[in-house]
């Protein structure tokens, strides 16, 4: 039997199907304010798992790649060859440019 949601914490029971799908509790969606669509993340830990809403990129660089997506769905015929000579002189930029993605960044970093 669900629980009644409260300020503090509350638990929902829901079904695994065989395919391994579920529905989120409608307490749930509301408390973490889902809706068809939205994106969670399911985080495993040594406490169990827990479930978050799974916050959407930045606005302004979701909404341009979404122009972009709906540009080339309709003009393909704009998407052009990468020219071999701008290939050749942005590998020469960052050449011998080591860069480690899962290192931390000591410093502020301004966006």
């Amino acid at each position: 039997m669900a629980s009644t949601p409260s300020a503090d914490e509350f638990e929902e029971i829901s079904t695994l199907t065989d395919k391994g799908q579920t529905t989120v509790p409608k307490a749930v969606r509301r408390a973490l304010g889902l809706s068809a669509g939205d994106k969670i993340a399911f985080r495993v830990g040594r406490s169990g798992v827990s479930l978050r809403r799974a916050d959407a990129g930045d606005p302004a660089i979701e909404s341009f790649l979404s122009f972009l997506a709906r540009d080339i769905e309709r003009h393909p015929e704009n998407l052009k060859v990468f020219p071999p000579a701008l290939k050749k002189r942005l590998a020469g930029l960052v050449d011998g440019v080591g860069v480690d993605l899962q290192a931390s960044i000591e410093d502020d970093v301004e966006l």
